[in-house]
């Protein structure tokens, strides 16, 4: 499994719809709200198999209510 995190940003007001469908979904590992430019970041493990984008793209972000993400890939855990 590899691990990425994905932040997302929202449209006003629809934050705990996002979350609420995010989570849902079962696909990540931990969501949490947050400050700045994004409203949301999960941690989610990628099948080993699974090509990171399409992945995500079929899991996650056909969510209404979301206007952008931004996915951090990872490499090593120290």
């Amino acid at each position: 499994m590899r691990c990425v995190f994905v932040q997302f940003r929202c449209t006003p007001g629809k934050i705990y719809e996002v979350a609420d469908a995010i989570y849902e979904r079962e696909v990540v590992s931990e969501l949490y709200s947050t400050s700045g430019d994004f409203d949301l970041i999960a941690k989610i493990y990628v099948p080993d198999e699974a090509d990171v984008g399409h992945y995500l793209s079929e899991s996650l972000f056909d969510i209404p209510g979301i206007s952008r993400t931004l996915t951090t890939m990872t490499f090593k855990a120290f």
